[in-house]
C-alpha cells in the first residue's frame, strides 16, 4: 500500500491511498489519516481519495470512521472520492453511505460537491 497526502489550500488534508486497504495495511492506513493533523490550526478537514484502491474492506472502513467521529468531535469533516462500484457496495452493505456520500473529484470534495449518481 502507498499513501500521499499533503496539506493544501484552506488548510484542507488530502489522503491517496493506492492498492489494498485492508486487515494488514490498516494501521498504516491509520496513521497517515492522523498524520499532520498537529501542524494545522483550526478544525480537521480531511479529504480521502479512494481513486487508486484497488479494494477496501470493513478494517479500513472502521479506520475512516474513527477518524470522521474525531474530525467532527474537533468541528471538522471527512469527505471520501470514489468511483469502484465495490466501495460503493460496501458502504451500502455496511449502511455507511450517507455517513460518507460520494464526491467524484478532490475539488467537488473541497467544495461540498456531492456526485449526483452512485457508480
Amino acid at each position: 500500500m502507498l499513501i500521499h497526502y499533503r496539506i493544501g489550500a484552506k488548510k484542507i488534508k488530502v489522503v491517496r491511498p493506492e492498492g489494498e486497504l485492508d486487515l494488514m495495511t490498516a494501521p498504516r492506513f491509520r496513521s497517515l489519516l492522523r498524520q499532520g493533523h498537529s501542524r494545522v490550526t483550526g478544525p480537521p478537514r480531511l479529504i480521502v481519495d479512494l481513486a487508486g484502491v484497488t479494494f477496501m474492506d470493513c478494517s479500513a472502513l472502521r479506520e475512516l470512521c474513527d477518524a470522521q467521529t474525531w474530525a467532527v468531535e474537533q468541528g471538522g469533516w471527512v469527505r471520501v472520492v470514489h468511483a469502484q462500484r465495490g466501495i460503493a457496495t460496501l458502504l451500502r452493505a455496511t449502511r455507511l453511505s450517507s455517513r460518507f456520500p460520494r464526491y467524484a473529484s478532490v475539488r467537488d470534495a473541497r467544495s461540498d460537491q456531492l456526485a449526483n449518481c452512485s457508480p
